[in-house]
């Protein structure tokens, strides 16, 4: 297993090196860059001055090209000065090979427009992220799991079809969509004023008491939460009621209760452990979805300040320093969790020997 681990981790390089290079080549040919944004900026507010004390760091992004489209007026001294500022005078090798070098130390530089290191604006939008990936990621496994089990069991009953129809519903309802029927109903739109509407704690959240505060968190998370996880309990579950479904109609199921075995000790001695290997494979997509992907809309139907929308506004402002720490992390993260979760397969199921293949 320890070879089969290095060999994992030597390939997470130059496939974190495949990602990196991929998307700043695509960022190369994405017309109105971030140059561009700024002498729009400048030539319509007049920001001519700004520059003359050295704040070019709140102004904005850069270009490979130097040939800017509505720049005639503006001084050729200051768009050099700004590509200079922001590393754009540097060709786009030297660009991408300094920038690796810089992140393989966690070194991500500062954003383009908010005066604030990447790192610290992904801190500040972390706890954000934690909160609702995190507790979707727990409900969605406590509620999926002994649901789907329940389901195999139960396979071809009034309770499995009833239940699939509402775990089918779930799905095909857009997670935005439900939030704002949410906040229509529940949150002082036009019936009930139960839950709060924004944000995740409230303004009075300093001066509340330890258990006020944890009541108070839990409330603020109650709608985020409904909306996001009714979606998330239809893939995992059915994929556990088929994989115990699966499990279930094998001859060493037979020979177990031949032998005279409980039901009970049948299901969770002997299938639990093999019907779950699917399920854990399905582990690292379920934990990226749910801190990093799943929670765009979300955040901003509920006025949430987290990575998803972090990333979101930057592709926008063209803030590539963000962007490509966010990927950089992300990715290095999807690695590292996938790599976690072929490791559970041994821990579950000893007679897996990942060695005893090709990487």
């Amino acid at each position: 297993m320890g070879a089969y681990i290095v060999k994992r981790l030597l390939l997470m390089i130059p496939t974190l090196l495949g990602v990196m290079l991929l998307t700043f080549a695509v960022t190369q040919f994405v017309p109105g860059g971030p140059i561009e944004r700024i002498i729009a900026q400048m030539e319509g507010n007049g920001a001519d001055d700004r520059l003359s004390g050295g704040g070019t760091e709140n102004l904005g992004d850069k270009q490979n090209n130097s040939s800017y489209r509505g720049a005639r007026g503006l001084d050729p001294e200051i768009i050099k000065k700004l590509e200079k500022d922001f590393g754009f005078d540097k060709p786009p090798v030297e660009r991408f090979l300094l920038m690796i070098k810089k992140y393989s130390m966690f070194d991500f530089g500062q954003s383009y427009f908010r005066s604030k290191s990447v790192l610290s604006l992904i801190a500040e939008k972390l706890p954000v992220s934690i909160s609702l990936g995190l507790w979707l990621l727990i409900i969605s496994y406590l509620v999926s799991i002994p649901l789907g089990i329940r389901k195999a069991v139960k396979d071809g009953t009034p309770f499995d079809v009833w239940s699939s129809a509402i775990v089918s519903v779930g799905y095909a309802i857009p997670s935005f969509v439900l939030s704002i029927f949410l906040i229509i109903v529940f949150a002082g739109g036009s019936y009930y004023n139960w839950f709060p509407l924004r944000l995740l704690t409230s303004d009075n959240f300093s001066d509340l008491s330890w258990w006020g505060k944890i009541k108070d968190y839990a409330w603020h998370l109650v709608l985020p939460l409904i909306a996001m996880g009714v979606g998330s309990f239809a893939t995992m579950t059915l994929l556990t009621k088929n994989s115990f479904l699966d499990e279930i109609k094998k001859q060493y199921v037979t020979t177990a209760r031949a032998k005279g075995l409980t039901e009970s000790r049948v299901l969770y001695g002997h299938v639990f452990r093999n019907a779950m290997l699917l399920v854990i494979s399905g582990f690292p997509g379920a934990f990226l979805h749910a801190f990093f992907t799943g929670s765009l809309l979300i955040e901003q139907v509920f006025s949430l300040d987290g990575l998803g929308f972090l990333t979101y506004r930057s592709v926008l402002d063209r803030d590539y320093a963000v962007v490509f720490a966010n990927l950089y992390i992300f990715t290095l993260i999807g690695l590292v969790v996938a790599l976690i979760s072929d490791l559970l397969y041994t821990w579950i199921d000893p007679r897996i020997d990942f060695e005893a293949r090709e990487v």
